[in-house]
């Protein structure tokens, strides 16, 4: 990012209907491909983002009233940098709300110690989603599958997995209850699961399974990936 640039960012206020505004206006600048304008498009572009007196930048620069011809060639093709502007704004806000840690994949859990040090340990805001299973079992695999797609879409949750066995309550989890999902808060039991893929089609995927969960309100909002834009219809 150039020099100019980091000047503007620096004095331009966010907060209130001029900061919104301003920090529109230098989005919309820093989106323009300006090597393809015309030269007296450039030549303003420059005047526009280049105040003649550094000192006064914030005053004689963003925060002034817009010219006529300033208008005109910030206002064109603003659909479609109007939808980027949103999507990144909503990103900000997004990662400003997002509290606790994030995680990457699926944890395997090798023991009852590491079972009850991850419910009991955890950030109080993450929910923890452990799935138990047994090798063999109908079900088993293809719920691991799925959570590993869903792990990658939703990093706040930590999703876990241990063999039933290696559980230390064998006995307790049989084959008939399972797979089971267990989900938990702040060290509370939020939901019990046994049997769970009784409650999804004979053949079921990842986005089945989110479904389930989301039905008992265990994710949370997706995570916008940064630069995605958001899927409108075209209006004619």
């Amino acid at each position: 990012m150039s020099d100019k640039v980091l000047d503007m960012e620096e004095c331009t206020t966010k907060t209130g209907p001029k900061g919104v505004i301003n920090d529109w206006r230098r989005f919309k600048l820093e989106s323009m491909d300006q090597e393809n304008l015309p030269p007296a498009k450039r030549e303003l572009l420059r005047q526009m983002s280049s105040p003649h007196n550094p000192k006064d930048s914030c005053r004689s620069g963003l925060n002034r009233k817009m010219s006529v011809q300033e208008y005109e060639l910030l206002k064109e093709e603003d659909d479609g940098c109007l939808k980027k502007y949103r999507t990144r704004c909503m990103q900000e806000m997004h990662e400003k709300l997002s509290f606790g840690p994030k995680f990457d994949g699926v944890h395997d859990l090798e023991s009852g110690e590491d079972f009850l040090e991850v419910i009991e340990k955890e950030h109080h805001s993450t929910v923890v989603l452990v799935h138990i299973y047994k090798v063999g079992v109908k079900g088993c695999e293809e719920l691991n599958n799925c959570l590993d797609c869903l792990a990658t879409e939703y990093p706040t949750v930590k999703f876990c997995r241990i063999d039933a066995v290696a559980s230390g309550a064998g006995e307790r989890f049989s084959d008939e209850v399972l797979p089971t999902l267990l989900a938990y808060k702040a060290g509370e039991l939020l939901g019990n699961f046994l049997a769970c893929t009784q409650h999804l089609s004979e053949e079921f995927f990842a986005n089945d399974v989110e479904a389930f969960l989301n039905s008992y309100g265990l994710l949370p909002e997706k995570e916008l990936p940064l630069g995605a834009e958001e899927d409108e219809p075209d209006v004619e």
